[in-house]
């Protein structure tokens, strides 16, 4: 049994306390830390009362290297789950070389002054993480994540080789605020409003925010306009699977959320560089983060389902074949097991998972590693057994965009 020490105390963070609480097996002692410990405390209330388990809570300000350093000397976890902001990746990687612990996060780095998602910080590591002896998994939530691993799953079972891969991110699910983000605003927003580019014959293709537009028939959920975006997943995946000519992201948005999100950012509310307002910088985008629902609010009020997955079209013994694999995640039932919507469930499930995967090791190596570079198996039989069920089917053919 291991000790973990989980930092982030939002949805995902507290779905993943949750299920590593209902697995004591793997997870001896967990213990829980954010910059408001008041937050942290109210997880460990819910833990108890759901499971019986005691999670130790912490305060910790993830920016300061020196005082994350220090808890980590504290607690000594053999593991770091990292569910806070993407801007904070780096720091904490830092304190895990400085007090010899393993790393593992759910989201790649990005600068707070600048949307840019990109691995290459985080890759960087490489060799001080191999030459400390420790090893740091990225990007084990759904998207990234899962959907690495489907599209591993599908090239060692379905697939000699991937042709074409599409990342489907459907949230069928109704919150009943006008406008809401169903994770961080800030990551949320910063991520709809930056460029959409895909991977097509080994070149990145730009093309303007939320401007390529398909509609889809999902399973559970019905037709949904979705939209072509960038997400992390797409390089790494064109890096560590470089047969595949097309990879591309599409998540689904509603008409009312794309007409908030335009105004918003027509009038500068998106606006990611300081404003000076009343003698004081604020970010704009910031200020809208504290007035809009906070996400872990909306368990209660959400109804609906999420339908993430992959379509992926290549040659099997010659003949080409398309096969579809994904999840379907019941925001009520989520809420139900662990006071959490389904957005932070199929997010903190994985990481629940990636986690157990290491602190068993299972999955195992020193240096910096993507999800997609490991055994999809073990990986899925979890995905089975605590939560997120898939399933796969061939389809006739290619899709059609």
């Amino acid at each position: 049994m291991a000790k973990v020490l989980v930092i982030g105390a939002g949805g995902v963070g507290s779905v993943a306390v949750h299920k590593m609480a209902m697995n004591p097996d793997i997870f001896g002692e967990i213990a829980l830390a954010s910059r408001t410990k008041a937050k942290c405390d109210a997880i460990a209330a819910s833990v108890k009362e759901r499971t019986g388990q005691t999670i130790a809570t912490y305060q910790i300000d993830a920016d300061d290297v020196a005082a994350t350093t220090a808890l980590l000397n504290e607690v000594t976890p053999v593991l770091v789950v990292n569910l806070a902001l993407p801007y904070q990746d780096l720091h904490i990687m830092d304190a895990c070389l400085a007090a010899g612990v393993n790393y593992m996060d759910t989201a790649n780095y990005e600068p707070i002054d600048e949307a840019k998602f990109e691995y290459k910080w985080q890759w960087a590591y490489q060799e001080r993480f191999k030459e400390a002896g420790l090893m740091a998994l990225l990007g084990s939530g759904f998207d990234p994540g899962v959907t690495s691993v489907f599209a591993t799953w599908l090239k060692k079972h379905k697939l000699d080789t991937i042709r074409t891969l599409d990342i489907l991110d459907c949230n069928g699910g109704d919150h009943g605020q006008h406008f809401a983000t169903n994770f961080n605003p800030e990551i949320n927003i910063r991520e709809v409003t930056a460029p959409a580019r895909h991977w097509l014959n080994g070149e990145w293709i730009e093309t303007p925010a939320l401007t390529i537009r398909e509609n889809f028939d999902f399973e559970a959920v019905g037709p949904k306009n979705m939209y072509l975006m960038y997400h992390e997943e797409l390089e790494s995946l064109a890096h560590h699977l470089p047969e595949i000519e097309r990879i591309r992201f599409w998540m689904t948005f509603g008409d009312a959320y794309i007409t908030h999100l335009t105004v918003l950012q027509n009038v500068g509310m998106t606006r990611i560089d300081p404003v000076i307002y009343e003698g004081k910088e604020i970010i704009p985008l910031q200020f809208l983060k504290a007035v809009l629902p906070e996400p872990a609010s909306l368990g209660a009020t959400t109804k609906g389902k999420t339908n993430i997955g992959d379509i992926a079209t290549g040659l099997k013994d010659g003949v080409e074949k398309t096969f579809y694999i994904y999840n379907i995640c019941d925001h009520e039932d989520a809420y139900h097991e662990t006071g959490n919507q389904a957005v932070s469930y199929t997010t903190g499930v994985p990481a629940m998972i990636g986690a157990a995967l290491m602190v068993q090791g299972i999955w195992k190596g020193e240096g910096v590693f993507n999800i997609e570079q490991f055994d999809p198996d073990p990986y899925m039989d979890m995905l089975n057994k605590h939560g997120l069920p898939w399933q796969v089917k061939e389809l006739a053919g290619p899709l059609a965009f």
